[in-house]
């Protein structure tokens, strides 16, 4: 029913001047037909039959200017009453105020399409705005935190009575705050570089499972030293991509489960080479996530369980994000499934290498 009465008012919209426009002809032309038999009457003028009737085209042109000015003063507030509200609403849009919403309803007629677009442009600028202060708060957040960790244990380290250990033990930590830092400014450039699409994205076919059989090996110091037992089945295949932005989501994959991993735990790799698509998993026996967790893991600066970063290693929650991306980029997807305290799997397709 709303949906009738909105082109009913459309038609009415798109009708109405070109009524007005005949309504004037009307009045101009009956005017003028009858007033000027009534001037020439009433004033005893004498006109030849081709001066009359340029009289009487005289009488419609001044007629129709004059009902023409008439309405346009008559209806003078109400044009400015139609305009004011989308006047007043792009103004404040430009002045950085999106908390606006016109309403739409019959009185814009046909530029009810316009109202509509300047709602949408206010609803998709402020949720861009409020994504740019959580960004900026995300952000300002994690370079805080090395950098507070950092501050204090340098201020800590100019004690002259510190024992050799502690003071090893506070360098390792700086240290380690100092990787975090860089990491999550590496990771910040990616992101920028790619969201604005200026990475040189030339792809070439090569091989994927020796690409992930030799980031496995660079990740052996990682899975030995906790002791994790790491099985790969590699099927020999081949994709067209760019093989410096993969090997950034293959590390990322691996690092991850093997940070929640528990000691003495399992994680499995997999290609597998499919008639569309190229498959890799990476399967783990760690600690799993929640289903709230699942639905926000790709989610900038998001840390699944923030308790578990004391004993693994604080992210800088850029990492999964980063992998999504890059996999998207290559018209790509990534799945992921997981059950706490079941592990976790990571499964990305790629577009099988067109032959």
């Amino acid at each position: 029913m709303k949906r009738r009465i909105m082109k009913i008012w459309e038609k009415i919209g798109i009708v109405g001047p070109i009524a007005g426009m005949l309504i004037m002809l009307y009045i101009s032309w009956n005017g003028s037909y009858f007033g000027s038999r009534l001037l020439v009457r009433h004033f005893g003028w004498s006109f030849s039959e081709y001066g009359y009737h340029l009289f009487v085209m005289a009488m419609q042109i001044i007629i129709f200017f004059v009902s023409g000015a008439i309405i346009a003063f008559a209806t003078r507030g109400k044009d400015q009453n139609f305009y004011r509200p989308i006047l007043t609403a792009m103004r404040q849009i430009s002045q950085g105020d999106f908390k606006i919403e016109l309403e739409n309803s019959g009185q814009y007629r046909q530029f009810g399409g316009i109202v509509e677009g300047i709602n949408e442009m206010a609803s998709e600028l402020s949720r861009m705005e409020l994504m740019r202060q959580d960004f900026i708060a995300s952000v300002s957040h994690e370079i805080q935190s090395p950098l507070t960790s950092i501050r204090g244990f340098a201020a800590a380290l100019q004690e002259e009575n510190l024992s050799p250990d502690i003071r090893k033990h506070y360098l390792d930590i700086i240290e380690a705050e100092s990787r975090r830092l860089s990491g999550l400014s590496d990771n910040l450039l990616k992101l920028s570089v790619l969201d604005a699409e200026s990475f040189p994205f030339e792809q070439k076919p090569y091989r994927l499972d020796k690409q992930v059989q030799a980031m496995i090996l660079a990740a052996e110091p990682q899975w030995l030293g906790k002791e994790i037992e790491v099985e790969a089945e590699l099927q020999e295949t081949a994709v067209s991509a760019v093989q410096d932005l993969l090997s950034q989501v293959w590390t990322n994959l691996l690092h991850n489960s093997i940070k929640f991993t528990p000691q003495g735990g399992r994680i499995t790799v997999f290609v597998r080479s499919k008639e569309e698509w190229v498959e890799v998993e990476v399967r783990d026996s760690g600690i799993g996530m929640t289903e709230e967790e699942l639905e926000r893991i790709f989610e900038r600066f998001y840390k699944a369980d923030k308790s578990r970063s004391v004993s693994s290693g604080s992210g800088s929650g850029l990492g999964l994000p980063l992998v999504k991306k890059i996999v998207e980029l290559h018209e790509g997807s990534v799945q992921v499934t997981s059950r706490p305290g079941e592990g976790t799997a990571f499964i990305v397709r790629l577009p099988q290498q067109s032959r």
